[in-house]
This record gives structure tokens, C-alpha cells and sequence, in this order.
């Protein structure tokens, strides 16, 4: 439950930066936790998560919506 609100903090950072900041504290809080498989499958997963929600972030907001 714990770890899902943290990535769920990582995806609420307003810029890839911010996002990037957010998972280096929250892999060092998850490693303070003995989390460390944890804080590995964070650190190694963040480039693609970013993507994602850039993709996602970037299509609603081109796509009209049909009201």
C-alpha cells in the first residue's frame, strides 16, 4: 500500500525533472524500508513510466473532446 502511493507521487510530478526527483528520494526511503528490490524495480522503471505519461499528458491535450 505504501509503495503504491509513493509511484503514485512519482506520476503527480508536474515535469519529468520533478519526476526524476521525487523517485531518487522515494528509492532512498524504499532502501531505509530494506526495500531494496523495490527501490531497484523504481530506479530502472522511471524512464519508461515517464514516457507513458508524457504520451498520455500530451494526447489530451491535442484531442478535442465531442461534447
Amino acid at each position: 500500500m505504501v509503495v503504491a502511493m509513493m509511484l503514485k507521487a512519482i506520476h503527480a510530478q508536474e515535469s519529468k525533472e520533478a519526476a526524476r526527483k521525487k523517485v531518487r528520494r522515494i528509492s532512498d526511503k524504499l532502501k531505509e524500508m530494506k526495500r531494496s528490490s523495490a527501490a531497484k524495480k523504481v530506479q530502472e522503471g522511471i524512464k519508461e513510466a515517464l514516457i507513458y505519461t508524457q504520451y498520455w499528458t500530451r494526447s489530451g491535450s491535442i484531442i478535442p473532446l465531442n461534447v
